[in-house]
């Protein structure tokens, strides 16, 4: 299976290239029915090394039931195998949104005279960092429109300042990871110098031509600056970086293979791929309805994108957020996903005053409105560890470091223990009695099996010392 394009080029349109994503969704098309293929597709992912472009789209492409069950079943080992069943928790945290774009999937167009615009002072943000650490969150995503005088770089960096700088009670945020518009590689290495998590940037979609329609006004609508902002920002020395797309406004095959088509170039060009996938399908927002868009992708469909991202990335980290309802988001923890939202908000300041219809300012609709509280007691009852850890990111293991442990399997004897203490600290200082009971029952059972037998007598010290109201310890 020869890769037909240039994937160590720095050039939107050669490292995604049209031909070559055509070329393999004729390939998958014209192999789905090849049994004989795809079991050797997926008996080369069992190594865990993960899988190409094509071979991931015949995977896509295939709906042989037994082989897609085969698939899923993969795909939730894999997920083990590289993060077991620790979920990664966070919130999003939505500064402003005032934007110049015309994006014509996003409520925060400039044109829309209905959505409520608003921006957030520092002592704004102080309150709604207050109101999500009283819920327990210590990881935030900070999210703003594209507005270059209502929303500068020094705002956001303003606003990073003040984040980290809020101690209230035993609360703190020790991650801030950010979504925020394309910039300069100078303006990357702000950012970097502030003491960001990852950055994260959706493309929408890898269609060039269908890009620059959904965004026909703005800075946004240059598909080269957006396409190649990850490259700036790896120069500006951000080594965790996100990415991901919008399910929904381009053909779910073109966009999954220019999905991975970028990630191999972040791999093949500096050494590390993409920290994190997000896997966001477009919803309903203010004057957005979806039935304006011919691309919606169905449940089956969507599940098996996220199970074959996860075969053929295994390394990264996969999200789901609130776009999701409780039912698909079970789901897709079986299939994948380690990282997802809990007690979100998507309106500008809702955490401490939850908006009425007549006055929103939200990016989209909300299908999961349960508490942090509510999501972290049914993790624990499907038996996955929910995770508050953010010891990798403080302790300098991002990047190539990171991925080394990782693919190695020796981030284990950090992760696991990081993800009990942060669980202990969430139980005695914000969960519930029910919630509490179930967690240090899962604490408990769990600890005995820390692999290294220095770290996990140094775990139980630590959960010993968090009971006696002692924090923030990690590995």
């Amino acid at each position: 299976m020869t890769i037909m394009y240039n994937v160590k080029s720095k050039t939107a349109e050669e490292f995604i290239s049209d031909a070559e994503i055509r070329e393999t969704m004729q390939f998958a098309h014209e192999h789905c029915n090849d049994r004989n293929l795809i079991k050797q597709i997926i008996d080369k992912a069992r190594s865990f090394k993960g899988l190409s472009h094509r071979e991931a789209a015949v995977l896509l492409e295939c709906d042989q039931p037994d082989l897609v069950d085969e698939m899923f079943a993969l795909a939730n080992e894999i997920k083990h195998r590289f993060y077991g069943n620790r979920i990664v928790m966070f919130a999003p945290l939505y500064l402003s949104n005032y934007c110049v774009n015309g994006c014509v999937y996003c409520p925060y167009h400039a044109k829309n005279k209905s959505i409520r615009r608003k921006k957030l002072t520092q002592e704004e943000i102080r309150s709604e960092v207050i109101a999500l650490q009283d819920m327990g969150h210590k990881r935030l995503a900070i999210e703003a429109g594209e507005h270059p005088l209502q929303n500068p770089l020094e705002y956001i960096l303003e606003s990073i300042k003040t984040i980290y700088g809020i101690k209230h009670k035993n609360g703190a945020i020790r991650r801030v990871n950010v979504n925020i518009a394309a910039t300069s590689v100078e303006n990357y290495r702000k950012l970097r110098d502030a003491g960001i998590g990852t950055y994260i940037l959706f493309q929408e979609t890898y269609n060039k031509e269908n890009y620059e329609a959904l965004h026909p006004t703005g800075p946004k609508s240059n598909y080269a600056y957006h396409t190649e902002a990850m490259d700036r920002a790896m120069e500006g020395g951000i080594d965790d970086v996100g990415i991901g797309v919008l399910f929904g406004l381009e053909t779910y095959r073109y966009d999954f293979v220019g999905l991975l088509m970028h990630a191999e170039h972040l791999e093949a060009t500096y050494g590390v791929g993409p920290h994190t996938i997000s896997v966001p399908r477009l919803c309903m927002a203010d004057d957005i309805d979806t039935a304006d868009f011919k691309n919606a992708v169905p449940d089956d469909v969507f599940y098996k994108i996220v199970a074959v991202i996860r075969i053929a990335v295994p390394y990264t980290g996969m999200i789901i957020s609130t776009r999701e309802s409780e039912k698909s988001r079970r789901r897709l923890l079986e299939l994948g996903i380690s990282q997802i939202s809990g007690g979100s908000r998507t309106s500008v300041g809702g955490y401490v005053t939850p908006e009425s219809e007549e006055e929103n300012s939200a990016q989209f609709d909300v299908a999961d409105h349960r508490t942090l509280d509510e999501v972290v007691g049914w993790l624990l009852d499907l038996d996955h560890i929910p995770s508050f850890c953010t010891a990798c990111y403080r302790e300098g293991r991002t990047g190539d470091r990171f991925m080394s442990l990782l693919k190695n399997g020796q981030i284990a004897n950090c992760c696991l223990p990081n993800a009990l203490l942060t669980l202990k600290e969430y139980l005695r200082d914000y969960a519930s009695p029910a919630v509490r009971e179930k967690g240090e029952a899962m604490i408990k059972r769990l600890l005995v099996t820390v692999p290294n037998e220095k770290a996990r007598a140094t775990a139980a010290k630590y959960l010993e010392a968090i009971d006696e109201g002692e924090r923030d310890f990690r590995f």
